[in-house]
């Protein structure tokens, strides 16, 4: 491993092209404690609400609860025994250094939880008890965001039709109309309407919100002055814009890595980690097709195949896999991040041949 290409950043990103693989988590574990313990980086941010991140920093910094408790709120695919053993790393080297602390921040706005749904239902079962029902058949079906995405629902066959932000607005004119509830419930409930207006099903892209994701990140740098590791899936990481196969007609999308890079130049550096094919505990990921960029670097042979796109850079146009929660095997070939130029899109490209499932906490 040679992060030399890495240790000169202000800001790294470090994107998996599938959130499932134990092995692709654990290579960006071992590079970010690297860049920690030898290159003085010292922020950790990830693809979660600001709320969200707050609770993993005060474990990490604080060691308030447990790296599981730590991780309840956290975004489905974070809630990994992976995930907990990098907090416990983090919490060790915190503790050795007590005055060169390691932090965690989460780049996306405070996001409704699942005890917001519970506070409303019982603010309205005490104060209004003849909407309570009707609101339930609102805030029931969509509070299940927070346990499987929408999109990944829908993917499943398994989402029971009306849109989600449908719901949450219903509910949120429902609740307008009953007097005395507290402001803390009204407010409640707006960031339930938001949390499901700004899912990926409520935008209808795939694409995130990039200048905003951004922006957290810039500001946290320009108030701390501390370098970051940023990790997210390789669209997000990615120093150009994307375009998925998927969704080639909505046309190249800004990533939060393009947002970066615009900032901050060169001292953006972007990591992207592939893999050839393996088990994901949900799904068996077969080779990918010939005209796949991970099906060159698969056939060179080699477990775990490291390419730094300074020295030996690669020019051309090229399809790298991403796997998301609405994967489907069958559709393996359009199942890929379309880049126009590799080594402008990444800084350095690590393969892993062959891969195998993350364990899930409960």
């Amino acid at each position: 491993m040679n992060t030399s290409t890495l240790s000169a950043a202000t800001i790294v990103g470090i994107g998996e092209s599938t959130r499932f693989a134990h092995e692709t988590f654990t290579l960006r574990d071992t590079l970010f404690r690297d860049l920690v313990e030898h290159h003085n980086f010292r922020t950790l941010a990830v693809q979660d609400s600001a709320d969200v991140g707050k609770a993993l920093d005060a474990y990490v910094r604080e060691g308030k609860g447990s790296p599981t408790e730590a991780l309840d709120n956290a975004w489905r695919p974070w809630r990994t025994k992976e995930m907990a053993a990098t907090l416990a790393w983090l919490r060790e080297f915190n503790e050795s250094h007590p005055d060169d602390q390691v932090t965690v921040i989460g780049i996306k706005p405070t996001q409704a939880k699942r005890e917001d749904y519970d506070a409303i239902l019982n603010a309205v079962r005490a104060q209004a008890p003849d909407h309570l029902a009707e609101l339930a058949a609102h805030l029931d079906p969509i509070r299940t965001a927070h346990t499987v995405d929408e999109h990944v629902q829908r993917a499943r066959g398994t989402h029971l039709g009306r849109p989600f932000k449908d719901h949450a607005h219903d509910a949120s004119a429902l609740l307008a109309t009953i007097p005395g509830l507290d402001e803390n419930i009204r407010a409640r409930m707006a960031l339930i309407e938001e949390f499901h207006n700004h899912s990926v099903a409520g935008r209808g892209s795939f694409a995130g919100e990039a200048e905003v994701w951004a922006a957290s990140i810039i500001d946290h740098y320009e108030r701390t002055g501390r370098r970051t590791v940023y990790w997210d899936g390789i669209a997000h990481v990615s120093a150009e814009a994307t375009t998925f196969g998927k969704t080639a007609a909505e046309g190249a999308h800004a990533s939060v890595g393009s947002v970066l890079r615009e900032h901050f130049g060169r001292d953006y550096a972007s990591v992207a980690i592939g893999f050839h094919h393996g088990n994901l505990g949900v799904v068996d990921v077969p080779p990918p097709a010939s005209d796949f960029l991970d099906a060159d670097l698969g056939d060179r042979g080699r477990p775990v195949l490291w390419l730094d796109m300074r020295t030996d850079p690669i020019t051309s146009p090229a399809k790298m896999r991403s796997i998301s929660g609405v994967y489907d095997p069958d559709r393996d070939a359009k199942e890929y991040l379309a880049i126009d130029n590799v080594a402008r899109a990444f800084d350095l490209l690590v393969h892993i041949r062959e891969v195998t499932p993350v364990g899930w906490l409960p």
